[in-house]
C-alpha cells in the first residue's frame, strides 16, 4: 500500500487531526512536529495506557520536537481499518496484534500461534526489533505494507471466558466464542472445540452482553479493565496464546524524520517497551485473583482443567492450516535461545 500521490507525508498525518478530541497529547510547548497515534484499547489498560508513556517518552527523548496525539477506544477505527492508515500514512503510530498484522504482511500472523513459545522470556526475544527473526519480518512489513515495527511489549497469556465451566474441548461443541477477525485466531478458538464468531473488539461487550457469543478470550488485565466480569462467570486458565502487542509507525514518517529524532523514537520505543512488560508481569496473578474477588469462578489445571487435551486439539488444527506455510518460520522461533 502505497502514499496516494499529491499528498505529502505531513499533509497526510495531520488530516483531520483536529477533528477529534483526544485524552492526550505529549505536546511540548514548543513541538516542531505533531503525530497521531490511535489504537483500540481503554486507556486503564496497559495496552491503552503504554501508548501514552510511549507518547510522554518521546516527547522527552527527543527535547521537545515530537508531539504525539494519542486516540484511543477505536476513535479512528477498528483493528483493520487502525492497520490500513498506519499503512497510508493518515495516522503515524498504531499497536496491534501479530495476527492483525498478517492482513498487512501474512507471515506476521505466525507471532501469534498457540502454544508457539516456551516462556515470556523467549516470546520477548523473538519480538525483540534487534532479533534475527523480527528484523526478518520487519523488513517484509516495510516493503509490504510501508509500516515499520518499532517495539513490542507483553501483552499477557490469552485465556478463555465463558458463562459455564469448561474443562476440555469436548465442553466447547456447538459454543460460540468471540475470535479476533484474524485467521490464526479463528483457529485457535476452533482448536479449543468451539464455533468461532469473528468480533472487532469495539463490539465485544455488546456481543457478550445480548448474547451473540457466549464467551471470549483475552489476556485477565483485559478481563479485568473492561470489566467482562460483570457478563461472564467463568476463566478458565487455558493460557493458549501468549502475546506481544506490536506498535508500528509509518515508514515514510520513520524515512522523514533525522538520525536524532530516529534515536529519539528508539530511545521512547525500549523504555515503554521495558515499561508496559513490567506492568503486565507484576500484575497477572494479583489481577486473576482480583476477578475471584469480583466473582468470577477461576478454573485451573488443579481444579480439573485438561490442558494437554487443549494444546493437543489446537495444534493439531494449527498444523494443517499452517504448518506449510510457516513451518520454516517456527523452526526459526525455536532456535531462538
Amino acid at each position: 500500500m502505497q502514499t496516494p500521490k499529491g499528498l505529502t507525508r505531513r499533509s497526510l498525518l495531520l488530516t483531520g487531526a483536529g477533528a477529534l478530541a483526544a485524552p492526550f497529547i505529549a505536546r511540548p510547548a514548543f513541538a516542531a512536529t505533531t503525530l497521531r497515534y490511535g489504537h483500540n484499547n481503554e486507556v486503564a489498560s496497559v495496552a491503552g495506557a503504554q501508548a501514552d508513556w510511549f507518547a510522554e517518552a518521546l516527547g522527552q527523548t527527543s527535547g521537545g520536537d515530537i508531539a504525539v496525539q494519542v486516540f484511543p477506544n477505536s476513535q479512528l477505527g477498528k483493528l483493520q481499518e487502525l492497520a490500513e492508515a498506519v499503512s497510508l500514512g493518515t495516522i503515524a503510530f498504531s499497536h496491534n496484534t501479530a495476527g492483525a498484522l498478517g492482513s498487512l504482511y501474512q507471515p506476521f500472523a505466525a507471532l501469534d500461534t498457540p502454544y508457539l513459545y516456551r516462556d515470556v522470556d523467549h516470546l520477548m526475544k523473538v519480538t525483540d526489533v534487534d532479533g534475527p527473526v523480527m528484523q526478518e519480518l520487519n523488513e517484509g512489513l516495510i516493503a509490504a505494507a510501508n509500516v515499520r515495527v518499532i517495539y513490542a511489549h507483553y501483552f499477557g497469556r490469552r485465556n478463555l471466558t465463558c458463562n459455564k465451566a469448561v474443562m476440555s474441548p469436548e465442553d466447547l461443541a456447538g459454543v460460540k466464542i468471540r475470535a479476533v477477525p484474524f485467521p490464526i485466531y479463528t483457529t485457535a478458538v476452533e482448536g479449543m472445540g468451539a464455533v468461532a464468531v469473528p468480533v472487532d473488539w469495539s463490539e465485544v461487550p455488546t456481543a457478550l452482553a445480548t448474547g451473540v457469543v457466549q464467551g471470549q478470550e483475552n489476556p485477565v488485565n483485559v478481563v479485568l479493565n473492561v470489566k467482562l466480569y460483570e457478563v461472564q462467570s467463568h476463566l478458565m486458565l487455558t493460557g493458549h496464546m501468549s502475546n506481544a502487542e506490536v506498535v508500528v509507525m509509518n515508514e515514510d514518517t520513520w524515512q522523514g524524520m533525522s538520525g536524532t529524532e530516529q534515536d529519539a523514537v528508539r530511545e521512547a520505543a525500549l523504555q515503554t517497551r521495558e515499561k508496559a512488560t513490567k506492568a503486565i508481569l507484576d500484575n497477572e496473578e494479583s489481577e486473576t485473583q482480583k476477578l475471584r474477588d469480583l466473582g468470577m469462578t477461576v478454573i485451573g489445571e488443579a481444579d480439573g482443567l485438561d490442558l494437554e487435551a487443549f494444546r493437543a486439539s489446537v495444534s493439531k488444527l494449527v498444523e494443517e492450516r499452517f504448518g506449510g506455510e510457516y513451518g520454516d518460520l517456527y523452526a526459526k522461533i525455536a532456535a531462538v535461545a
